[in-house]
């Protein structure tokens, strides 16, 4: 298959080349047809090129502005885990604004789509008994509040040096400053000033580009775990507040714990009275086969951050799980001040929350965890039989319906390929010509398409898989010819 028009070239990624993309978005400024200063997008894309506009979706496919058709190997952002145009999501939303659109939860005033919601979380986790939920917009805005959180749990508790968090590298928590902060990505941090002084990042759990000669994954875990206790013994306990973790690192790259790894990392936060703060916004609500990511690596979080599944996207909603120690500590104090003096506007929105409450009711209903435990065997062997065989993947990595491929030569993570050559681009680029949309991050591409996907799409999805990556070899194989 011949590379499609317009794929970034071997210099795509130059000094040269980034310099003249940079010249003509100043010399010509934004397209009149485009005025969003878009996100995750440099300037050049929209100077140069019309955006794909995606006008409608049904189950797992989207649709662009010209009808062409797409399978959503995506699900939106790791988010649309019921497909699209769900019609019992649309109705919820429907019956609630003809109802009541709004009214905020400030000053023990909320709505009963709040509370019922509320309720049904604390009800479906069940990895450890919570206490209180605190409704945000976002798992960006759920991540940064965590923060404040634990800041005023320990303020409350007389413990005001208590304050640094520990993330991960090549994590990701979100985009706000705190939750930016958190985040182990330097792209993220790069000329944002961040991240923040009080957050400090420990070793990324990925065994096969990290893992020393014969060291089994146990021994891995072992040493990242005597690793995080340095961290913490250097910095003195007295100044760490929490530790905080997605079960699987999503967007950075689906990174998954070695065995024993986090039971061996909470046996260290424990030891020294550290906050565990469970990051579940990619993972949540059936993507693993369990509900919940804690449930799947027996996680016992003090506090929890949804979003993304949690409305299935329809509607922007973020959660905090809280357990009952820390929701407490959070009362008491804020009868001590007078109040609890952190919120959103639209903190436990009525319709976000209608909308919430149906799409657990379909998770539950429909039993999604179980089916994704159907179908993803079908899902991780066929991409795996591809990847094995392909002299440019270095490693697929994968569970339930979330799996990476990463591009490197002979199989190895150490020999990799230019990043001018864009190979992740490149297979991108392929997919959405044979209609299927992916993650790019760099030389990897990521999939975790809508846990509503059947064995027949799953194949589909597998075909189109084999044959970008057949079509990226060739291009590998002109870009080595040309090298040499």
């Amino acid at each position: 298959m011949t590379t499609p028009r317009g794929l970034l070239q071997a210099d795509a990624l130059s000094d040269q080349v980034a310099s003249a993309r940079l010249d003509s978005v100043q010399e010509h400024g934004a397209s009149k047809e485009h005025a969003m200063l878009a996100p995750f997008t440099a300037g050049w894309q929209t100077a140069n090129s019309p955006p794909l506009v995606i006008e409608r979706s049904e189950g797992c496919y989207v649709y662009d502005a010209n009808g062409k058709k797409y399978l959503d190997a995506l699900a939106g952002l790791f988010s649309t885990a019921l497909g699209g145009s769900e019609p019992r999501l649309v109705k919820a939303a429907t019956e609630q604004l003809n109802k009541l659109p709004f009214y905020h939860s400030f000053w023990n005033r909320t709505t009963r789509p709040s509370l019922d919601l509320a309720n049904e979380l604390i009800n479906m986790f069940t990895a450890r008994e919570m206490g209180k939920v605190f409704f945000t917009s976002s798992g960006s805005e759920a991540n940064d509040s965590q923060v404040k959180l634990v800041w005023y749990y320990n303020n409350a508790l007389g413990r005001p040096g208590k304050k640094k968090i520990i993330a991960r590298s090549q994590s990701y928590h979100g985009t706000t400053f705190i939750s930016t902060s958190l985040s182990g990505l330097p792209l993220l941090h790069q000329d944002f000033d961040l991240p923040g002084h009080f957050v400090l990042h420990t070793d990324c759990p990925h065994y096969w580009r990290f893992h020393l000669p014969g060291e089994t994954e146990e021994e891995f875990a072992t040493r990242l775990a005597i690793s995080l206790e340095n961290l913490i013994l250097k910095e003195g306990a007295e100044t760490i507040a929490a530790f905080i973790a997605e079960p699987v690192i999503g967007a950075g790259g689906v990174i998954i714990p070695p065995k024993t790894y986090f039971e061996k990392i909470q046996t260290v936060v424990k030891r020294h009275d550290i906050l565990f703060i469970a990051d579940e916004v990619i993972i949540g609500f059936g993507r693993l086969g369990t509900m919940f990511g804690s449930d799947f690596y027996n996680i016992k979080p003090d506090l929890v951050s949804l979003a993304k599944a949690l409305s299935c996207a329809y509607l922007p909603i973020g959660a905090i799980l809280v357990s009952p120690e820390i929701a407490d500590v959070i009362g008491a104090h804020s009868n001590k001040l007078g109040t609890f003096a952190h919120g959103f506007t639209y903190s436990g929105h009525p319709v976000s929350c209608a909308v919430a409450l149906e799409a657990l009711k379909i998770y539950r209903e429909r039993d999604i965890p179980g089916h994704v435990t159907h179908v993803a065997q079908r899902f991780q062997e066929g991409i795996e039989a591809f990847a094995a065989e392909s002299p440019i993947v270095g490693e697929t990595r994968g569970v339930g319906l979330l799996i990476a491929t990463e591009f490197t030569n002979n199989k190895s993570p150490y020999d990799l390929f230019p990043v001018e050559w864009g190979i992740g681009e490149i297979f991108g680029a392929e997919c959405k010509e044979l209609g299927m949309m992916v993650k790019v991050l760099g030389n990897m591409i990521v999939m975790s398409p809508p846990l509503i996907i059947t064995h027949e799409e799953i194949d589909k999805l597998v075909s189109i898989y084999g044959e970008a990556l057949k079509a990226t070899e060739e291009r590998v194989a002109e870009l080595k010819s040309k090298k040499n």
